[in-house]
Protein backbone atom coordinates (compact mmCIF):
# COMPACT_ATOMS: atom_id res chain seq x y z
CA UNK A 1 0.00 0.00 0.00
CA UNK A 2 2.91 2.68 0.95
CA UNK A 3 4.46 1.68 -2.19
CA UNK A 4 1.82 2.34 -4.70
CA UNK A 5 0.71 5.44 -2.60
CA UNK A 6 4.68 6.50 -3.02
CA UNK A 7 4.68 5.95 -6.52
CA UNK A 8 1.43 8.03 -7.42
CA UNK A 9 2.68 10.79 -5.37
CA UNK A 10 6.02 10.87 -7.29
CA UNK A 11 4.38 10.05 -10.69
CA UNK A 12 1.54 12.53 -10.34
CA UNK A 13 3.90 15.32 -8.28
CA UNK A 14 1.07 16.50 -6.48
CA UNK A 15 0.65 14.49 -2.89
CA UNK A 16 -1.74 17.53 -1.45
CA UNK A 17 -4.32 16.13 -4.02
CA UNK A 18 -3.44 12.18 -3.07
CA UNK A 19 -3.76 13.14 0.54
CA UNK A 20 -6.94 14.83 -0.12
CA UNK A 21 -8.28 11.85 -1.94
CA UNK A 22 -7.23 9.35 0.30
CA UNK A 23 -8.58 11.33 3.66
CA UNK A 24 -12.23 12.12 2.07
CA UNK A 25 -12.43 8.47 2.02
CA UNK A 26 -10.97 7.34 4.57
CA UNK A 27 -13.59 5.92 7.92
CA UNK A 28 -13.05 4.76 10.91
CA UNK A 29 -14.13 1.18 11.54
CA UNK A 30 -14.88 0.55 15.79
CA UNK A 31 -14.76 -2.85 16.84
CA UNK A 32 -14.51 -2.28 20.37
CA UNK A 33 -17.54 -4.90 21.05
CA UNK A 34 -15.42 -7.52 19.29
CA UNK A 35 -17.11 -8.68 16.59
CA UNK A 36 -15.00 -8.36 13.70
CA UNK A 37 -12.41 -10.92 15.12
CA UNK A 38 -9.47 -11.98 16.71
CA UNK A 39 -7.57 -8.89 18.48
CA UNK A 40 -4.36 -8.16 17.75
CA UNK A 41 -1.97 -9.24 20.44
CA UNK A 42 1.67 -8.75 18.45
CA UNK A 43 4.51 -10.07 16.33
CA UNK A 44 5.93 -13.16 18.09
CA UNK A 45 8.35 -16.49 17.67
CA UNK A 46 8.82 -20.00 19.27
CA UNK A 47 12.18 -21.20 20.17
CA UNK A 48 11.42 -25.05 20.41
CA UNK A 49 11.39 -28.33 18.89
CA UNK A 50 14.51 -29.76 20.58
CA UNK A 51 17.19 -27.51 18.38
CA UNK A 52 15.75 -24.28 17.21
CA UNK A 53 17.49 -21.83 19.27
CA UNK A 54 20.30 -24.36 20.64
CA UNK A 55 23.31 -22.97 19.06
CA UNK A 56 22.60 -19.18 20.58
CA UNK A 57 24.51 -20.18 23.00
CA UNK A 58 27.43 -21.22 22.11
CA UNK A 59 28.06 -18.63 19.93
CA UNK A 60 30.41 -15.15 21.06
CA UNK A 61 28.97 -13.13 23.54
CA UNK A 62 29.12 -9.92 21.17
CA UNK A 63 27.36 -11.81 18.38
CA UNK A 64 25.01 -13.30 21.07
CA UNK A 65 23.93 -9.77 21.91
CA UNK A 66 23.58 -8.27 18.40
CA UNK A 67 20.90 -11.16 17.88
CA UNK A 68 18.78 -11.16 20.86
CA UNK A 69 18.67 -7.19 20.39
CA UNK A 70 17.55 -7.97 17.02
CA UNK A 71 14.93 -10.02 18.01
CA UNK A 72 13.87 -8.56 21.35
CA UNK A 73 14.98 -5.26 21.70
CA UNK A 74 12.24 -2.59 21.31
CA UNK A 75 11.77 -0.44 18.28
CA UNK A 76 14.74 -2.56 17.07
CA UNK A 77 14.70 -5.55 14.71
CA UNK A 78 12.45 -7.75 14.78
CA UNK A 79 10.89 -6.30 18.26
CA UNK A 80 9.31 -9.68 19.33
CA UNK A 81 6.16 -9.04 21.59
CA UNK A 82 5.71 -13.01 22.34
CA UNK A 83 8.17 -15.64 22.84
CA UNK A 84 7.24 -19.42 23.43
CA UNK A 85 9.62 -21.68 24.26
CA UNK A 86 9.86 -25.72 24.42
CA UNK A 87 10.10 -26.69 28.51
CA UNK A 88 11.97 -29.73 28.08
CA UNK A 89 11.25 -32.94 29.51
CA UNK A 90 14.43 -35.41 28.82
CA UNK A 91 12.91 -36.57 25.74
CA UNK A 92 13.14 -36.32 21.66
CA UNK A 93 10.99 -33.78 20.79
CA UNK A 94 11.12 -33.88 16.66
CA UNK A 95 15.03 -32.71 16.02
CA UNK A 96 16.37 -33.42 19.58
CA UNK A 97 16.00 -33.39 23.25
CA UNK A 98 15.81 -31.01 25.99
CA UNK A 99 16.49 -31.64 29.59
CA UNK A 100 13.90 -31.19 32.04
CA UNK A 101 14.56 -28.46 34.83
CA UNK A 102 13.34 -31.30 36.90
CA UNK A 103 14.86 -34.76 36.43
CA UNK A 104 13.23 -35.23 40.33
CA UNK A 105 10.07 -34.29 41.66
CA UNK A 106 12.16 -32.75 44.57
CA UNK A 107 14.81 -30.80 42.66
CA UNK A 108 14.87 -28.08 40.24
CA UNK A 109 17.54 -26.72 37.95
CA UNK A 110 16.66 -23.84 35.27
CA UNK A 111 20.12 -23.72 34.60
CA UNK A 112 19.86 -27.05 32.41
CA UNK A 113 19.17 -26.43 28.71
CA UNK A 114 18.77 -22.89 27.09
CA UNK A 115 15.07 -21.81 26.96
CA UNK A 116 15.20 -20.77 30.33
CA UNK A 117 18.28 -18.65 29.74
CA UNK A 118 16.63 -17.25 26.34
CA UNK A 119 13.33 -16.43 28.31
CA UNK A 120 15.77 -14.50 30.77
CA UNK A 121 17.78 -12.33 27.71
CA UNK A 122 14.69 -11.67 26.77
CA UNK A 123 13.26 -10.13 29.90
CA UNK A 124 16.49 -8.27 29.85
CA UNK A 125 15.73 -6.57 26.70
CA UNK A 126 11.82 -6.20 26.94
CA UNK A 127 10.48 -6.68 30.34
CA UNK A 128 6.77 -6.21 28.94
CA UNK A 129 7.85 -9.70 26.40
CA UNK A 130 4.65 -11.74 26.72
CA UNK A 131 6.64 -15.19 27.51
CA UNK A 132 4.79 -18.73 27.42
CA UNK A 133 6.13 -22.16 27.61
CA UNK A 134 4.68 -25.79 26.47
CA UNK A 135 6.10 -29.21 27.13
CA UNK A 136 6.89 -30.76 24.44
CA UNK A 137 7.65 -34.14 26.84
CA UNK A 138 7.57 -35.12 30.57
CA UNK A 139 10.05 -36.57 32.58
CA UNK A 140 9.15 -40.32 33.14
CA UNK A 141 9.59 -39.82 37.36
Amino acid sequence: MFFWLLLACLLNNSTLGVAQRLTESAYLVDDSNGKYGLRWEGVGAISGGGATSKLLVDYPKEIQDEILDFLFKPNYGLSLQMLKVEIGGDADSTEGSEPSHMHTKEKMDFSRGYEFWIMKEAKKRNPDILLYGLPWAFPGW
